[in-house]
């Protein structure tokens, strides 16, 4: 995955805005981690970026996407967290660097929580990214890039938005028990959740 990297190709999954290069070596066999521009969804990303440098926000904006019945990301309506992302992950819209013309790379790493078998995103430090220019896959202007990562910096900076992190209420959970997660409704299949302590 390093090398495919090295060579300025993708080595996850695909981004939304992009499409996948077809292409076959010499000896006939497929070269992986091609991409391409795919110019409808490239528009729909330049519009999510002018409009949040305009001051729009995220949900605002999604729920004027879902509106037109524009599709996002995997043929899912648009939420908030789509396009605003996680700052500390680099994740959503808003924060992909491919969109400025930059391939990053070992941004972060998957653990196996042993109490749920479900995967964990670990962050990697800034000095084990890697991270290659690929200009061809632009489809932000830097100007637009610009604008749109000071908003961010500023509104993570306001004090609603240190007072959350501060808060730190995903460490908040209600406890698990021993029927946590297999109680399931006999109409819905829905889990069952304690309310109140009785």
């Amino acid at each position: 995955m390093r090398g495919r990297i090295k060579e300025k190709r993708a080595a996850g999954g695909l981004s939304y805005g992009y499409a996948v290069k077809r292409e076959i070596d010499a000896n006939g066999e497929p070269v992986r981690g091609g991409r391409i521009i795919n110019p409808g969804e490239a528009a729909t990303i330049r519009r999510i970026f002018s409009e949040f440098a305009s001051g729009a926000s995220p949900r605002a904006i999604a729920k004027r996407l879902n509106g037109e019945r524009i599709r996002g990301p995997g043929g899912r309506p648009w939420q908030d967290t789509t396009i605003r992302g996680h700052a500390e992950r680099g994740t959503g819209i808003l924060r992909n660097e491919l969109y400025a013309g930059r391939l990053v790379w070992n941004r972060q790493r998957f653990v196996k929580d042993p109490a749920t078998g479900k995967r964990q995103a670990r962050r990697n430090p800034h000095a084990a990214w890697i991270v290659e220019d690929v200009p061809e896959l632009r489809i932000v202007d830097e100007v637009l890039w610009e604008r749109v990562s000071s908003r961010l910096h500023a509104i993570a900076k306001t004090p609603t938005s240190v007072a959350i992190r501060e808060s730190r209420f995903w460490e908040k959970r209600r406890a698990r028990h021993i029927l946590t997660g297999l109680a399931v409704c006999g109409r819905c299949d829905h889990p069952l959740a304690a309310v109140g302590r009785d």
